[in-house]
This record gives C-alpha cells, sequence and structure tokens, in this order.
C-alpha cells in the first residue's frame, strides 16, 4: 500500500468520523508498512493505538481493504516512546479479516480489538475513553441542571482554580457522566499542554491495586499525583474500600496543595456517603458541590427536540406526528437515558416498517418502556411521607385548618401529587378532604413560585422527592 492511498484512506475517513475525532485520534497515524496482508500503522503512544484499534479498527479496516485487497489485518505500533522510562514499542494491537470478507465502510465496531501490550507507564496514565457525543454543544441546559452546566464550563476554560474540587452529583441518567465528558473534550481541544486524566473510581481502585500487585506504587503516586486535572467519575464505588480511600485521599491532599484541578462525580452528596471516610467527605465538601436535579418537563422536551435534530441526518424521510414528543417528555420522566433511548428505538421502528411516527405507533413499540416508566408512588404515601417530613398529623394535613403550618405542608403534598402520579388534579383535591381541583392548582402554583424565592423549599422538594422514588 502506497503513502499517497494511505492519504486518501485519511480523507475517507475524515468523511465518517468528523473532523474532532479526525484531529484527535486519525490525523497523527502514520501508514508504516504493510507486508504479508498486515497493514502496521504507526500511533503516537500504546493508549492512542489501542483507542483506535477499539474504538475505529473495524472503520479503518473497511477503508484500508478497499485500496488494496490483499490486508486482512491492521498492526498498531508505537512510533514513539510516551516516556524515557518506556523506550520498547508496544505489541501490536491487531484486527483481522477474512481474505474474501473485506468490510465495507461503516460505523465504528463496538467489539475491542486485541488491546496493546503497554508499557508500565503507560497503562497506568490510560484515561477512559471519552464518548464523542457527550459534549457542551450536545447538553441541553435547563433550570434542573443550569448551575452545573455552567459550573463545568467555568472549570473546562482552565482559568484560575476557584472551586476545588468540583462535585457534581444526582442520579442516574441526569447528566454527571455527560458533563464529565464534556470539559474533557474541551479541554483536550483548548489546553492540549494540560495533563488531563479521566477515569472512574473503579477504574483508579482497579489500577491502583494493579500498582501494588506489581510492586510499583511509586510510578502511581508520582503518576496521579502530577497530572494538572483529575477527573473520577462515580466516586461512590470506593467508599468501604480502605486502602483504595487512603491512596484516593492523599493524591487528593498532594493535588489541591499544588492548586491542581479535582473534578468528581457521585450519585449523592459528599455528606450523604456515610460509608466514606470522614476524612474524604470532608475534603469533597470543601469546594463547589452541585445537585442535577430531576429533569422538569419542559427539560425533557428539549433535550427529546434536541435528539430529533440529530437524528434527522440518518432518517431523513421519517415524519413525526404532533404530540409525540410531548407525550414522550411526559410519561417518562426519572431517567434521560431512558427516554432518548426510547426515542431511538422508534425511528428505527418506524423506518424498518415504513410507518409515521404516530402517538398509536409510539404506544406500540414502546410498550414496555412506558410500562416499566409508569409511575407507582401513591397519592397516599406522599401524604405519609410529608406528614413525617414535617412532624405534623395525618388528620390535620388533610383536614380543613388552614394555619400556615399545615396549609404549606398540604401544597408540598399537592405538588408532590402532581408531579409523581399520574392521578388528575380532581382526584388529588378528593384525597386532600373533598377539597376542589382549583385549590390543587393554587397549591400547586405556590410552590412552584416558592421552589425559586426559598431554598428551605426546594431543599424540602428534594428531599421528600428522593425518598419517595427511593
Amino acid at each position: 500500500m502506497t503513502k499517497e492511498q494511505w492519504g486518501a484512506v485519511k480523507q475517507k475517513l475524515l468523511q465518517n468520523v468528523g473532523q474532532h475525532n479526525y484531529k484527535n485520534w486519525i490525523e497523527p497515524l502514520v501508514l508504516d508498512r504493510t507486508e504479508d496482508g498486515v497493514a502496521v500503522i504507526g500511533a503516537p503512544n500504546s493508549w492512542a493505538g489501542t483507542y483506535v484499534a477499539r474504538n475505529f479498527g473495524d472503520l479503518i479496516l473497511g477503508e484500508v481493504s478497499m485500496m488494496n485487497r490483499d490486508v486482512r489485518r491492521l498492526e498498531f505500533v508505537v512510533r514513539k516512546a510516551a516516556n524515557v522510562n518506556a523506550p520498547e514499542p508496544a505489541r501490536p494491537a491487531q484486527m483481522e479479516v477474512e481474505p474474501a470478507e473485506a468490510p465495507a465502510p461503516a460505523a465504528a465496531s463496538q467489539t475491542p480489538a486485541q488491546p496493546a501490550k503497554a508499557s508500565p507507564m503507560d497503562t497506568m496514565l490510560q484515561a477512559a475513553p471519552l464518548d464523542p457525543r457527550f459534549t457542551f454543544d450536545r447538553f441541553v441546559v435547563g433550570k434542573p441542571n443550569e448551575l452545573a452546566h455552567a459550573a463545568a464550563r467555568r472549570v473546562a476554560e482552565a482559568g484560575p482554580v476557584t472551586f476545588n474540587p468540583l462535585f457534581l452529583y444526582g442520579g442516574v441518567g441526569l447528566g454527571k457522566t455527560h458533563l464529565m465528558h464534556a470539559i474533557a473534550w474541551e479541554l483536550q481541544t483548548h489546553r492540549p499542554d494540560l495533563t488531563v486524566v479521566y477515569l472512574s473510581a473503579e477504574q483508579f481502585m482497579y489500577r491502583f491495586v494493579q500498582a501494588i500487585r506489581e510492586r510499583r506504587t511509586m510510578d502511581f503516586k508520582s503518576l496521579f499525583r502530577t497530572v494538572d486535572v483529575l477527573m473520577v467519575d462515580d466516586v461512590q464505588f470506593i467508599a468501604g474500600k480502605d486502602s483504595t480511600q487512603e491512596e484516593f485521599f492523599h493524591t487528593f491532599n498532594a493535588l489541591v496543595d499544588q492548586n491542581k484541578q479535582i473534578i468528581i462525580s457521585g450519585d449523592r452528596a459528599p455528606g450523604e456517603m456515610t460509608d466514606m471516610e470522614e476524612r474524604i467527605r470532608s475534603r469533597m465538601q470543601c469546594g463547589l458541590i452541585v445537585d442535577l436535579h430531576p429533569t422538569d418537563y419542559e427539560l425533557r422536551l428539549g433535550i427529546l427536540q434536541s435528539k430529533v435534530d440529530a437524528q434527522r441526518a440518518q432518517y431523513p424521510d421519517l415524519k413525526l406526528a404532533d404530540g409525540v414528543l410531548e407525550f414522550l417528555a411526559h410519561r417518562i420522566s426519572t431517567n434521560v437515558r431512558v427516554l432518548e433511548g426510547a426515542l431511538t428505538r422508534l425511528f428505527a421502528f418506524s423506518s424498518l416498517v415504513g410507518r409515521e411516527i404516530t402517538l398509536d405507533l409510539t404506544q406500540e413499540c414502546l410498550s414496555d418502556i412506558l410500562r416499566a416508566s409508569e409511575r407507582k408512588i401513591t397519592v397516599e404515601e406522599i401524604q405519609r411521607k410529608v406528614a413525617e417530613h414535617y412532624n405534623i398529623r395525618m388528620s390535620d394535613l388533610i383536614g380543613p385548618k388552614r394555619v400556615r403550618t399545615y396549609a404549606r405542608p398540604r401544597q408540598v403534598a399537592m405538588y408532590l401529587s402532581k408531579s409523581l402520579t399520574s392521578r388528575s388534579l380532581p382526584e388529588i383535591g378528593r384525597r386532600f378532604g373533598g377539597r376542589d381541583h382549583t385549590t390543587v392548582i393554587h397549591g400547586v402554583r405556590r410552590i412552584e413560585e416558592l421552589k425559586q424565592q426559598d431554598g428551605q423549599i426546594a431543599e424540602d422538594i428534594e428531599l421528600l422527592r428522593r425518598a419517595l422514588e427511593a
């Protein structure tokens, strides 16, 4: 295979993977040689070679095979060692295909190739792959996540550290990982001079245990304590794991002392991680703690509209009936991943059967998701939780007394009943002592106003919501 053919292959890859992925992963690759049906491709380091093999290997092999039918396998080698202590090239990562079945250009396979054998130092710094979909441009901002988005944007500017760490927390599918990846992409693009490491807490633990097993703990310490930005996802994973917590604590301290940025995500606030060491919880509470609230209807609708726009290129002929997105935004309310997955399935189903996406088709195609997403919380459960929270009797919560001690909790319970159940306003009113639906509307609107003005009310609502959805 000639250098000119390799240049043509790279141009084809640019069209398939996009400018951003091309610049970061494909452009640095060089064709070393081709021999015995193998195209040997040089990568800047073993991490890059392994990542490209896993994420773009099938695509590259397909394009190379189109140029030269004799090529049946790719090998990725390191052209230049990433560290003076690791001068030897990595063992090649390989992608194979039978001679008669060279694939046509397609999306990159998700099946991992045989990983390259990286040097100890490379392996230690190898970060988790970033999802190209998770950028700031694709993050839909609304009231539940606007503070988290603004804080992530500020950190991604890589200016002077103003809050350290930045701690993002919230339930599944609310956007924590999306923001973490977006920060990493932004730093990688605009501050390539910085050493940025993003990984999960599980990966941090695995690498620490590996370093102990291989007697390379000093390498581990020196590497993780000299990065410019450390990003750790799902930190709750190390709770209860004493030795990993010990190492994480010292790494944390070393980076903070050097004024290096730390960004952490978790499924709950640091103070609620009761099985995490107190000194770590205390450290994590020293920075900015931001809660990604459950999505509201408007944000879910915005996410769906954004995904429809993104899917138009793949499904240009599909028709979407009025009311479908509104229906989905109302019915699938707890998890954005489920919401996006439902829309992806709907588009694929409609394309295969050649039918317009109507409400009937939506209910037919997504029947299992819609059943699983049905709200199972009852008005009675909400009333009990609210009464317990405010330390009042159930009879006073639903009774006729209008003193503020009872009226405000009653409005909170009405608001949660409207938000968390499928009951109609008249039904909710009947369960609150036979009140008219206009009373329920007034109570709901009053709480919506107070959430913006009164931090205590907003906190009460969130605590009650979590308790009810747990």
